[in-house]
């Protein structure tokens, strides 16, 4: 993993965490934790309303914390419940943490590479529907990023669990003179929870 991404993460204090808030975060750990116990493939997709913030930030950082704690066979993915593209602060956030972003194609819905390791194959990151084909049909855990697609999308086909874990949308910011801090912030919040869920992980 880049250096400078390491250091960020081991800046992380999960002591920040509420415990009410934990307790969100414990089911998705809980079902991570049987898959890992049964030897079976954990396949994540994390979804909000257009899929171009809040559930790329959640999909990069979980696929990271596995790698950064060794839980193998985990595969992260992200949609929305409509296709837009994947907002380009979210990639500069990334960026300045220190993975290494690469943008693959123009247009409206741009392909970004988002590499955070020398050797392993870098993350996937453009807007799509959480039913697109690039997604697993079955055998997933759905994470509901924001209330507007928890409360959209009672029922997810396919998956095998549906967790709500939602945050504040840092779109509110943007054009604003704190957007910087405020999608630091947000990354930060994702990334210290997707910690704190794959540090509870027995190998």
């Amino acid at each position: 993993m880049y250096k400078t991404l390491v250091n960020f993460i081991e800046t992380i204090d999960v002591s920040s965490i509420p415990k009410e808030r934990q307790e969100v975060l414990n089911s998705l750990t809980d079902f991570i934790q049987g898959k890992v116990s049964n030897k079976e493939a954990i396949r994540i997709n994390c979804i909000c309303t257009h899929n171009s913030r809040r559930s790329h930030l959640t999909q990069v950082w979980a696929q990271v914390m596995a790698y950064y704690f060794q839980i193998k066979q985990v595969t992260c993915y992200s949609g929305g419940t409509e296709a837009t593209a994947l907002y380009p602060v979210v990639a500069t956030t990334l960026e300045e943490t220190g993975f290494q972003i690469q943008k693959l194609s123009e247009g409206n819905n741009p392909v970004y590479s988002m590499k955070f390791s020398e050797n392993e194959h870098p993350i996937i990151g453009f807007s799509k529907k959480f039913d697109a084909a690039f997604n697993p049909e079955t055998q997933f855990v759905a994470i509901m990023t924001c209330s507007q697609a928890d409360a959209g999308c009672p029922f997810i086909a396919g998956a095998e669990k549906r967790i709500p874990i939602t945050y504040e949308d840092p779109k509110v910011s943007d054009g604003s003179p704190n957007q910087k801090e405020v999608y630091s912030n947000r990354s930060l919040q994702i990334a210290t929870e997707m910690f704190y869920v794959f540090s509870q992980i027995k190998k």
